[in-house]
């Protein structure tokens, strides 16, 4: 039998694995290093597997006791992957009484299941694995908690109609949320898309809804500050009152031009401060994943090259790491996270720039101020690595222009310096007025 120390030091390989329990239970290992306890039996002479949840969510013990109870129900003739409630011994009522907040949890521990699946496929192409989207679970889980579950949660599942989900979903849009009605949209289509192919229900209630909610308008262009806003900003970020890792992470995206996404799971081994060079993994960089995905040809990485201020601004970073850390940028209790991905925008709304600036806009700023300064495109646009349908030309051109940007990135750092030198004064005069 398998022990708790045993379950806790298995290892991840190149390929998932399965340690015995006992009696068809086993543990699951990813190549993402997550775990789940799977129960195998057979079923009309075929053999079958259930999950039965995520380690250490999800103890020995419980895990036993579950598979127990999946053993009863084959011993009683019935198909222990139809999700029960305790006390119903009829096949059929048992399909009948699932709710839509016990069937939406089995949903839910398999759709994370499947995005642990596809990050150890990333690492076992060798690449750098991007943890997986907070929003992702997160948004699941909070739109799970405030929406659908007080609303449905009660509800048999083959008795919710369309009606019961468009009252969900004109809830959220009364909130002004459009974007995240698309998105629990996709998620309840696919609760129940799940039900129908479990056989657990004939019609997907939640289908062809979209004709009957408002349009997710056009994205809005992230605000962002002219030239002349820069020295009140500078002046602002300076005296920055939050998390000195935020502002320093401001300061960095402010001096580079990267993406926040790139920011955020950047590992301090990616920095070159004797070379003064950032490299940048191309399945970090916004533009490069597709070709990345598609190809098995060998992406070099994305070189954003450092000013002397960059550089001493990652010195700081590094000087903040603590014992574990795995980020240049750690979540403030787990050392192993990244920052969420609001850290950057909630610094800039603390210091008042609430729909006046974002981390993404840093970079509109950025483009802006460079071509008022009479920079080349080409070299602005290998900077910020934007968009271009030659993506092979995107790949390679950025390394021809690293020592002009070099150049362009150390003018663009002392020009900030004279901006926020040239604010000081002004508070000065007022304060001792």
């Amino acid at each position: 039998m398998l022990t708790l120390n045993a379950a806790k030091a298995a290892k991840p390989k190149k390929k998932e694995y399965s340690i015995k329990d006992g009696l068809g239970l086993f543990l699951s290992v990813l190549p993402s290093g997550g775990k789940y306890w799977a129960f195998r039996f057979s079923w009309q002479g075929k053999q079958q597997r259930i999950s039965l949840g995520v380690f250490p969510d999800v103890d020995i013990k419980t895990a036993r006791e579950r598979r127990d109870a999946c053993r009863e129900l084959i011993i009683t003739g019935l198909d222990p992957r139809l999700p029960r409630r305790k006390g119903i011994e009829d096949d059929t009522e048992t399909v009948k009484s699932v709710t839509f907040a016990e069937y939406a949890e089995n949903w839910k521990t398999f759709k994370l299941l499947k995005l642990a699946k596809k990050r150890g496929n990333i690492q076992s192409k060798g690449l750098k694995q991007k943890p997986e989207r907070q929003s992702t679970k997160i948004q699941i889980e909070r739109y799970l908690r405030l929406d659908f579950l007080p609303s449905l949660g009660e509800i048999p599942i083959k008795d919710i109609k369309r009606q019961d989900i468009l009252s969900v979903l004109r809830k959220i849009e009364k909130r002004g949320s459009l974007s995240i009605v698309k998105k629990c949209m996709t998620w309840l289509n696919e609760i129940f898309r799940f039900a129908i192919a479990e056989g657990l229900i004939e019609m997907n209630p939640a289908s062809d809804l979209d004709i009957l909610l408002l349009e997710h308008g056009p994205a809005k262009n992230n605000p962002h500050l002219a030239k002349e806003e820069l020295p009140k900003f500078l002046y602002d970020l300076r005296n920055y009152k939050g998390e000195y890792q935020t502002m320093l992470g401001l300061r960095l995206l402010l001096l580079t031009g990267v993406r926040t996404g790139e920011l955020r799971f950047a590992f301090p081994e990616e920095f070159d401060l004797d070379k003064k060079l950032w490299l940048v993994p191309p399945e970090t960089v916004k533009q490069l994943q597709r070709k990345v995905f598609a190809t098995k040809e060998k992406i070099p990485a994305y070189i954003v090259p450092l000013s002397e201020q960059a550089v001493e601004v990652v010195k700081e970073l590094l000087s903040l790491c603590r014992p574990g850390q795995k980020y240049l940028l750690s979540h403030r209790t787990e050392p192993m996270q990244s920052i969420s991905e609001n850290t950057l925008n909630h610094g800039l709304h603390r210091m008042g720039y609430k729909d006046k600036l974002t981390g993404h806009g840093i970079r509109a700023t950025i483009s802006t101020a460079l071509h008022e300064m009479n920079f080349p495109s080409s070299w602005i646009d290998a900077q910020l690595s934007h968009s271009d349908k030659n993506t092979t030309r995107l790949v390679y051109n950025h390394a021809q222009y690293v020592e002009d940007r070099r150049g362009m990135m150390q003018t663009w750092a002392d020009t900030l310096d004279e901006l926020e030198k040239s604010y000081v004064p002004v508070v000065l005069d007022k304060l001792v007025a």
